[in-house]
């Protein structure tokens, strides 16, 4: 919850540390949720200006996301994904639209 509020607060270099680290206790089996805090490390990523972070991560969370009941991990990926698009030149960029293009 901290490093979602430190991202709200456009606070990237507070954000990613608390992210990561909770992240990294999280399985994938956790689909839902660590798709949500996936997209706002993304978020973060964004914000401080690492668009292929931000992509790699985007990726990871849509990897997650898909065939998950909940519809709030896409709600929270698509503006993200639109964000990146004017980013489609940078190769992490150019593969995650390859990847989540309907």
């Amino acid at each position: 919850m901290t490093g979602r509020c430190w991202t709200e607060l456009d606070r990237p270099l507070r954000a990613v540390p608390v992210l990561t680290r909770a992240l990294s206790r999280y399985s994938d089996d956790n689909a839902r949720d660590k798709s949500l805090y996936l997209s706002w490390l993304a978020q973060a990523y964004l914000t401080a200006g690492e668009v292929e972070e931000a992509a790699r991560h985007v990726s990871h969370a849509a990897t997650l996301a898909y065939g998950v009941a909940s519809q709030r991990p896409a709600q929270r990926l698509t503006p993200l994904i639109t964000e990146l698009r004017t980013h489609a030149g940078i190769g992490a960029v150019r593969e995650l639209l390859k990847r989540t293009a309907s």
